[in-house]
């Protein structure tokens, strides 16, 4: 369960304190499949930085998996980072100068696994997601879903109990997204839990919940 308890974030800007989270609570059960709405510059993807541990909150608690986070250290939270949650992004984050298979086993090299394992389990992810026959292609030799599809591997490679992915058919032609959301309803099915920050209603119609937010604070539906 991920557990969010009126969780405040401010930055200073220009020399004035900016709040883009107020007071957000929110329960989110193992298992769900969950999409983030909402305007530009509504706090969305800083919602999402805090739930993937990559930035703290102000202030409030929050709980993966039964840890609070903030009692863990910035190491501490590198590795459980690592092993709970696995992200995907709209322009993919692909290593100019790594193949499919480099790209999807770094991950795991974060985790003290071995390169015969790192390389299984690579190939394993990218036969998942269609890519058998692309594993030693670099990001310039892959269409742009190709290329989505080799950042959903890298995302499940550790086998996460989280996926975040924001805005990750934005940049793809609808006959392509629908089939990397086909990948991430599956993924659901298997019990992954899925957060997905989305303009598209017609991307919010895979979830079974929607949230919506605005000027920092949440309506849940």
């Amino acid at each position: 369960m991920l557990i969010l308890k009126n969780i405040i974030k401010s930055y200073i800007m220009g020399g004035e304190e900016t709040t883009v989270l107020k007071w957000v609570s929110l329960e989110i059960q193992d298992g769900e499949f969950i999409t983030i709405m909402g305007p530009s510059w509504s706090g969305k993807s800083t919602l999402m930085n805090i739930i993937g541990l990559l930035d703290v909150p102000s202030s409030g608690e929050y709980i993966l998996d039964g840890v609070p986070v903030e009692s863990l250290t910035g190491n501490e939270q590198s590795a459980f980072r690592g092993r709970k949650v696995g992200f995907i992004f709209q322009w993919y984050n692909l290593i100019p100068r790594l193949t499919a298979l480099e790209q999807v086993s770094l991950p795991l090299s974060y985790q003290g696994i071995s390169g015969s394992e790192r390389k299984i389990r690579a190939i394993e992810a990218l036969k998942r997601v269609g890519l058998w026959d692309k594993i030693y292609n670099k990001p310039n030799e892959l269409s742009g879903w190709q290329q989505q599809r080799v950042a959903i591997a890298r995302a499940i490679v550790a086998n996460p109990s989280v996926i975040l992915a924001d805005e990750p058919t934005g940049a793809l032609d609808s006959k392509t997204w629908s089939e990397i959301m086909q990948i991430l309803s599956e993924l659901h099915e298997e019990g992954k839990t899925i957060l997905l920050i989305t303009h598209d209603a017609n991307i919010a119609k895979y979830a079974k919940r929607t949230i919506r937010i605005k000027d920092g604070i949440i309506d849940l539906e």
